[in-house]
């Protein structure tokens, strides 16, 4: 049998969103601030690298993914 009840094939996708699931529940679990705050760095990075290229709307959608991750950073450590 291919794992399923019956030899018979269950609805597509049905337990790979359960895995991710878990896997992020881990990751909040295990604090991953440090993360968050490299991705906050990184974001700052391109909204600078965007805004002196000339494009304003790009370098405004990185600052407010930066600002995202500087929340999450802000929150893990109060």
């Amino acid at each position: 049998m291919n794992g399923t009840r019956n030899g018979r094939p269950g609805p597509p996708g049905r337990r790979a969103p359960a895995v991710r699931a878990n896997a992020a529940n881990r990751q909040r679990q295990n604090g991953s601030a440090g993360n968050a705050h490299r991705n906050y760095e990184r974001y700052i990075a391109l909204a600078r690298e965007a805004a002196l290229n000339g494009d304003a709307v790009e370098a405004e959608n990185f600052y407010q993914h930066a600002e995202h991750y500087f929340r999450v950073t802000r929150e893990r450590t109060d």
